[in-house]
This record gives C-alpha cells, sequence and structure tokens, in this order.
C-alpha cells in the first residue's frame, strides 16, 4: 500500500517504530492497525483519507493519543496519525495562538505562557489539544473565561472526501466541530483566543477522607457564591506519592481540593476553613507548574477504565455516594475526580458543546498497572461508583470522558445538539466514514 502524493511517513507491522507508533496513553488497549500515517501535512491527511476508502480500511484519528476508549488507534485499519503537525504560532499583539493537531497543551501552555498569555486546556501537560477540543475542553481556566471551544477562532480541517476547509468559512460547520468530537473531519490546525494569565494561586488542600463529608456540605454553599476567578477540582482519592506531598501522607485515604485562582490569594481564606487541613499547598505559582502538578498520577502505560456522569450542585446523597465509593477503592491509583463548572462555563455560547447547566462533572477513574491480576476487580469498583452517582445526576455525560460505551450514551452526551449535528454530519461525512469516535449517526 502506497501513494505517491503522500509525503509522511508509512509504518506497518514489523517496522521500525510501528510498537511505539501505536501505543496509546491507556496501556489497556492494545490495537495493531494494519498502516500508521504518520502526516506532515493537510495534503498527507488527504492522502491518507484516500488509502483508507480505497482499501476499505477502518479509519482511526490520533491527535495525542489520550482517548480513554483508545479511539486513537484502530484493530487492522489505518491511524491517521497527526502527532508530527507540532507548528506552534502565537501573536502576542492580537492575543492568538495557532497550533497542529499534534500539539500537547504542555507544548502549547509552554508557548503561550512565554507571553504571558494562555487558553482554558486540560489540566494533563500531555494531553493532545485536538481531542480536547473537539469534545469542549475543560480545565483549571474555565470558570473564567469558558471552554476551550469557547476560546476556539478558527480550525482547518480536511473532509473524507480529500477538501481543506477552514471551518469557520461555514459557520454550521464551524458550530458543531466545537464539541461534536472528530465526526465531521480530520482537523490540522486549530486557532485560540488568549488571555492575560500570569502568576496564579493554586495547589491542593487535602482533608482526611472520614471529614469529607462534612468538608464537602461547607463545600457545596462556597462553591455556589465562588466567584469566576476561582476553579476547583475535588480528588477523592489515596494520597499520591508527589513530591509536595509529605511522605507520612502516601497512600492515606484523602479528599484533595485542588484550586486554581486568577485572583488575590485572600479569596482563599474560605476554603480553607471548610475543615482541618492535612495539607495545605496552595501557594502562588507559574500556571505552568500547576498544569503539570498532576502528570505522574496519570502516566501514559499504566490501565485505565473510566465511568462519567453530569451532577447538579452537590446533594447530601451524593455527597454520601462519593464518600462511600472512594473508601472502597481497589487500587491506590485509582480516584473520583470532580469539576466544578459554572461560572463562565454556564453562559450562553452557541457551540455544539451543551454542557452548561451541570454544576459539577464527576469521573469515577479506575487505574492500575500492566499485569495486575485484580484488572476485573478495579473496574468493577468504577462501574459500581457510577451506578451509585448516577441517579443524582442528569443523565447526561462529558463526551471527553466516555469509555467505550454504547451508542445511547453519546447521544445522551451531545443531548439537545445531537439532531443538529446529524445534519451537519450528512453533509460532511454522508457514508460515516469517521466512525471511530463517540458517533454521531448520519
Amino acid at each position: 500500500m502506497a501513494t505517491a502524493t503522500f509525503q509522511g511517513e508509512l509504518l506497518r507491522p514489523g517496522d521500525d517504530g510501528y510498537d511505539a507508533a501505536r501505543a496509546v496513553w491507556n496501556g489497556a488497549i492494545d490495537r495493531r492497525p494494519a498502516v500508521i500515517a504518520r502526516c506532515t501535512s493537510a495534503a498527507d491527511v488527504a492522502a491518507a483519507i484516500r488509502m483508507a476508502r480505497e482499501h476499505e480500511l477502518p479509519l482511526a484519528v490520533r491527535g495525542g493519543g489520550h482517548s480513554v476508549a483508545g479511539l486513537s488507534v484502530c484493530e487492522e485499519g489505518l491511524v491517521v496519525d497527526l502527532s508530527p503537525l507540532k507548528a506552534i504560532a502565537v501573536d502576542p499583539a492580537k492575543r492568538t495562538a495557532r497550533a497542529g493537531a499534534g500539539v500537547l497543551w504542555g507544548e502549547l501552555d509552554a508557548a503561550t505562557q512565554a507571553h504571558g498569555l494562555a487558553t482554558v486546556g486540560g489540566i494533563v501537560t500531555h494531553t493532545g489539544i485536538a481531542g480536547l477540543t473537539l469534545g469542549g475542553g475543560i480545565g483549571w481556566l474555565m470558570r473564567r473565561h469558558g471552554a476551550t471551544v469557547d476560546n476556539l477562532l478558527g480550525a482547518e480541517l480536511v473532509t473524507v472526501d480529500g477538501r481543506t476547509l477552514r471551518a469557520a468559512e461555514d459557520p454550521e460547520l464551524f458550530w458543531a466541530l466545537r464539541g461534536g468530537g472528530a465526526n465531521l473531519g480530520v482537523v490540522t490546525a486549530f486557532e485560540y483566543h488568549l488571555h492575560e494569565v500570569g502568576t496564579v494561586h493554586a495547589g491542593p488542600l487535602y482533608f482526611a477522607l472520614e471529614d469529607a463529608p462534612e468538608v464537602l456540605r461547607r463545600y457545596r454553599d462556597y462553591a455556589a457564591a465562588a466567584p469566576d476567578e476561582l476553579t476547583t477540582i475535588l480528588n477523592l482519592r489515596q494520597a499520591p506519592p508527589l513530591p509536595l506531598v509529605p511522605e507520612h501522607l502516601h497512600g492515606r485515604p484523602v479528599l484533595q481540593v485542588g484550586v486554581c485562582h486568577t485572583g488575590t490569594e485572600a479569596a482563599l481564606a474560605p476554603l480553607r476553613e471548610l475543615g482541618r487541613p492535612l495539607l495545605d499547598a496552595v501557594a502562588p505559582r507559574p500556571y505552568t507548574q500547576l498544569q503539570g502538578m498532576f502528570d505522574p498520577t496519570v502516566p501514559h502505560g499504566w490501565h485505565y477504565h473510566w465511568r462519567t456522569c453530569e451532577l447538579p450542585p452537590l446533594t447530601d446523597a451524593a455527597i454520601d455516594a462519593l464518600c462511600e465509593h472512594a473508601g472502597r477503592i481497589t487500587s491506590p491509583r485509582s480516584y473520583i475526580i470532580v469539576f466544578q463548572l459554572g461560572g463562565e462555563m454556564a453562559r450562553h455560547h452557541d457551540t455544539a458543546f451543551v454542557q452548561r447547566e451541570a454544576a459539577h462533572n464527576v469521573n469515577v477513574n479506575a487505574v492500575w498497572l500492566p499485569g495486575d491480576p485484580d484488572a476485573g476487580r478495579h473496574r468493577r469498583w468504577a462501574d459500581d461508583a457510577y451506578t451509585a452517582l448516577a441517579p443524582h445526576g442528569h443523565g447526561r455525560a462529558y463526551v471527553n470522558f466516555l469509555s467505550d460505551e454504547p451508542l445511547d450514551r453519546a447521544r445522551a452526551a451531545y443531548g439537545p445538539a445531537y439532531e443538529r449535528l446529524r445534519a451537519v454530519k450528512r453533509a460532511y461525512d454522508p457514508e460515516n466514514v469517521l466512525r471511530l469516535n463517540h458517533n454521531v449517526e448520519p
């Protein structure tokens, strides 16, 4: 299989670099594509799509390879690998950045923070910008500046029939790309609006898990009136062996209240009064330091199984369910993470990302090492915790947090945008060539 118009690298089973190129962040995913097309341009992407269609191969698209469901790689198909597309251009005067689809958030943040600027990005530096953006995008700056898609100014994409388009030229396509995932074309470049972001008051507060029910009830009241400058991310887990965590706390069950405040530190006093912290590591720090702080807890190659739902403001019953299942964690690497939404996120934005009314995104993450004989038990823990939490939610989910789940879960994630998304899908991919994703059926 070859094409004269493809200028990148084609990797097949047995080639040097093939196994490294097929490996993705979630080590539980082990798939062997027939060919990996490492693209260096939009023209390469068009050629790779043409190859897949001519040979009737399943087509997967890889940006950062961070899809927990393993959607970045396929069995016996063709992978359009965008990881070589690393160009970044920052215009500090216009406060914009253009980045290739292979860029990771740590790379983009480093480039924009050189000018004291940032856009809303993920909370792990080795997450790819492409998948996170197309699914909506949540992170430490979201309550002040909205979702990542609310800061997307434009995108270049290659359609399944080989055309290269600027998405903003078709308002309906641009609407759909902002939250509709990888359903409509292969995006090769993104343009973002940037904001002034300097030193942030950030880090974790740790409370003993046995104090969590009381702390979370106080937190609920505080979060309801929190300013947009503050984003908190809760984590119920065993304290990880991070450099900032004293050794005597390693492995202790805790409620971690992660904090990012872009205003004054004095505004954080009520958070410190939620209870008696075992650890207060909130301090002025560079934004890039916050972005990489929790990378060691989610490295490449560990095994991950996620279950997710959205919740309104935390009820007593939801708090009890969170604490109960956090106390039953079966792996020291597993955790339940609760994102505080609201603020600018909750205001109207005309995009296909419709997660605007929820107060929290909850992600139950089972995490274990390769070869762990208790993998099934860890998965069941996550499934059981999700089953307990789901009745307290909206029945909706954030598409980027979905594992390999039934189609109705994707439909629920897209919510009221689904039928409008189907119309755009019919216009740009009527044969559903791009179906190895959280699919919108044409």
